[in-house]
């Protein structure tokens, strides 16, 4: 098939989104499909990427280092066209999603579409939450999805949030997969030796854009009772964003500032390395569709700790991959526990969880999906015929 990915955040950006769609696009050619992405400009971008189509944009006014196409509709349509594209899949529901919605009608072709974000958990970056409110949220997916001929959820929270809008069209639940290669135990960076820590120091890792949703405050919290217990403990933050600043302050705070390392932001390339220093991965996010840093670190060998719901309880598998918590409160304790407990798990069982979250289930989930919203969308069109005439 000729593919259009239709998306505001891609690479240069830094994103579990930029991650999951290059994840795809590279899985599908593998499959023998030609996959098109079109997208917003960067000034970080390099020249003359292959099967990357850029179209105009700025800069999202509350969310800087984000992305929103402000033109090139009519270019983007006579590139489809050239294409000959068979399908589009979208992954936003803003100004590249609404261009692909377009292209898709234009063409007479099927539309498909990835929601990722749980947007009422990021209101607050909309004039303080004030303008937007969860309503206007329900009314814009609403609308968007039922117009396509099929959706993927990344998770089951998606789907059941999407059903709660009153999105009616085909839902599919398909995790983003990971490219088990890229973190297994043989990376050649020794990311312990770069940043001077012992072997027999006990690493914490929390990998996430610093933000308040992502609730990164929860674990520096955690950390007085943590040492107390094991005092040879350090905390490595990967990541960087709005409340980097507010984060430090508080390590800074409690005291516990020598025990904690702010690394800013890493390459997605570079995290596999990061992920396999640590003795442990830990985040107490509630805002996460699909929670890729979880299964990266599952990938990687490396138990988590994770705040509790349906998804992160079916990764842990009772406790052979990690622990969930509940509340914030109880994050230390689980930590602590977690240290004091050698996880042994059965090879089958590792071997099918790590099929079930690679890269590659993800790549042949998608494109079947692809096959079976095509057969419905010939099939609805069929339909449509007759009850013209």
């Amino acid at each position: 098939m000729n593919i259009g990915i239709f998306t505001d955040t891609y690479f240069p950006q830094v994103s579990g989104v930029a991650t999951s769609i290059r994840t795809l696009k590279e899985e599908l050619e593998k499959l023998g499909h030609q996959v098109t992405i079109f997208t917003t400009t960067d000034p970080s971008a390099p020249d003359n990427e292959e099967n990357i189509i850029r179209l105009s944009s700025i800069p999202f006014f509350s969310f800087k280092d984000r992305r929103i196409a402000i033109r090139g509709a009519y270019l983007a349509l006579r590139k489809a066209k050239a294409l000959e594209l068979d399908i589009i899949h979208t992954h936003t529901e803003f100004s590249l999603g609404l261009t692909g919605k377009y292209i898709a009608h234009s063409l007479d072709i099927p539309h498909v579409h990835t929601y990722h974000t749980m947007y009422e958990d990021y209101l607050h970056y909309i004039a303080n939450g004030k303008v937007v409110r969860p309503t206007h949220v329900k009314v814009v997916s609403r609308y968007f999805c039922n117009r396509t001929v099929g959706v993927i959820a990344p998770s089951k929270r998606v789907l059941d949030q999407l059903r709660h809008y009153g999105v009616l069209r085909n839902i599919e639940i398909i995790p983003t997969g990971v490219s088990l290669e890229k973190f297994d135990s043989t990376h050649p960076v020794n990311i312990r030796q770069e940043l001077g820590l012992e072997e027999d120091e006990t690493i914490i890792l929390s990998l996430s854009r610093l933000s308040k949703e992502k609730n990164t405050e929860a674990i520096i919290k955690a950390m007085p009772a943590v040492l107390l217990e094991k005092p040879n403990v350090k905390l490595v933050i990967v990541g960087d964003g709005p409340y980097r600043q507010t984060l430090e302050e508080l390590s800074a705070k409690l005291t516990i500032d020598k025990s904690v390392l702010f690394l800013g932001e890493k390459q997605s390339d570079e995290v596999g390395a990061y992920y396999q220093m640590a003795n442990l991965f830990v985040s107490a996010s509630e805002s996460e569709s699909q929670g890729l840093t979880y299964i990266e670190a599952i990938a990687s060998g490396t138990e988590i700790v994770v705040k509790d719901n349906e998804y992160t309880r079916s990764l842990v598998r009772s406790g052979q991959f990690g622990v969930v918590f509940q509340k914030d409160e109880d994050l230390a304790d689980a930590i602590i526990n977690t240290l004091n407990t050698t996880f042994t798990t059965e090879q089958a069982e590792r071997d099918e969880l790590l099929y079930d979250i690679s890269a590659t289930a993800f790549g042949k989930r998608v494109a079947d999906f692809y096959s079976e919203s095509d057969e419905l969308y010939q099939c609805e069109k069929k339909n449509q015929i007759k009850l013209a005439k």
